[in-house]
């Protein structure tokens, strides 16, 4: 080792470059991870916070995250009804995209019941919505302040709290409202489009040779307010009774009320599994890319370095010295370039992942993996300069 340091200190900008390049190298690795982790981590942060056994949705579909899905909202009663069912709250999502100071805003908007499931998990400033109307909670990231006003559909909303790490599964922060504020947020029409609704339904009605010209005219309003309701949801949510058969309640649930219900796991999957999926694979692709270009570049490098000292090598053979104490040079300055490269990138990377646009987890068996596919690396690499310094004849000393 005392070789080697020595070495490495004779060389040492050269050794401190090559750490710092790879360092980096190794920086973004440990990103590709933590991304790969963060994904997965956003996709299912709305089904943890909701904590419910069971989702139900539009029949036919996979919604309603995947899928779209509209049910009634009097559905909830019905679902209350099933044996096994605990509790069951309606639920409404969309996603928003409005254009604030000049530039466009996203955020996913949900829609849940005052002391009913899915709202948020938590506040960390301010407090939870109280009123039926006009009051919003907002996550961390989408940066409003508390008292600041959000215009959606034509209303001002207050911020009255702020929760943190809620997103959607495409990386969007999320805000929560009242089901009944959502409802008009996403499904009703503007003046115009109900007066444009009304008449055609009055069109329609006039048209029918079974109503008096009257009579379609007091109706058009009436059937257009039916057509025009809002008392519409994307899913139910349920929390099953202690002791409750999962299964047995799913099948109630698809036989007496047309729905379809899932369970967290098959919800899970379908984020994970297919939505998710591509870009799960990108990641892992990338990460293996850049693990053999970190490969190569330590080979080169250790090569390179190797062939700089043969006559060094050459020397320390006609001196007696024996081959494991080549081998040992050559070996511990790659390790060491592997380890002073991972310490780089792991303190760059723990320095700034929180500052990512996307959530990045940095989790310890995957850091720990990293690092044994580094030492595993850095041995590989070393081989091609060991092969070339076994080769080297003691006699190259005296050539010149």
């Amino acid at each position: 080792m005392n070789l080697a340091l020595r070495d490495i200190r004779h060389h040492r900008g050269r050794f401190v470059q090559t750490c710092l390049g790879l360092g980096l190298l190794l920086g973004v690795v440990m990103s590709m991870g933590g991304i790969y982790r963060g994904l997965f981590t956003d996709a299912t942060a709305i089904l943890t916070a909701t904590g419910a056994d069971l989702w139900v949705v539009q029949q036919d579909t996979s919604g309603p995250f995947a899928a779209t899905s509209r049910i009634p909202e009097d559905a909830k009663y019905r679902i209350r009804g099933v044996p096994g069912v605990a509790a069951a709250s309606a639920l409404s999502f969309q996603n928003i995209q409005i254009e604030r100071t000049g530039k466009p805003y996203r955020f996913f908007l949900i829609g849940y019941e005052l002391n009913g499931l899915g709202g948020p998990p938590l506040i960390v400033a301010g407090r939870p919505i109280r009123q039926k109307h006009y009051e919003i909670v907002v996550d961390k990231a989408m940066k409003l302040p508390l008292g600041e006003r959000l215009r959606l559909a034509g209303d001002d909303y207050t911020v009255v709290g702020i929760t943190e790490k809620m997103v959607s599964s495409s990386g969007d922060p999320v805000a929560y409202v009242t089901l009944a504020d959502a409802q008009k947020i996403q499904f009703k029409d503007d003046n115009n489009a109900i007066r444009n609704s009304r008449a055609r339904m009055e069109e329609q009605l006039a048209a029918s040779r079974a109503l008096a010209p009257g009579q379609a005219e007091r109706l058009a309003p009436v059937v257009s307010g039916i057509a025009g309701s809002t008392h519409i949801v994307n899913t139910v949510v349920a929390q099953l009774a202690p002791g409750a058969n999962l299964a047995q309640v799913k099948e109630r649930i698809s036989r007496w009320n047309h729905l379809r219900p899932f369970s967290r796991l098959e919800q899970e999957e379908i984020l994970t599994k297919g939505m998710i999926q591509k870009a799960k694979m990108q990641l892992g692709l990338f990460r293996v890319i850049l693990l053999v270009i970190s490969g190569v570049i330590i080979s080169l490098i250790i090569y390179t370095m190797t062939l700089d000292k043969l006559r060094v090598i050459a020397t320390l053979k006609l001196i007696g010295t024996q081959n494991r104490v080549i081998v040992g040079l050559i070996m511990q300055q790659s390790l060491l370039m592997g380890l002073v490269a991972y310490g780089i990138g792991y303190a760059a990377i723990w320095s700034t992942h929180d500052k990512f646009p996307r959530r990045v987890d940095l989790v310890a068996i995957d850091l720990q993996l990293l690092f044994v596919i580094v030492v595993v690396i850095c041995i590989a690499a070393s081989m091609v300069g060991i092969r070339k310094a076994l080769k080297v004849e003691a006699s190259q000393a005296l050539g010149g």
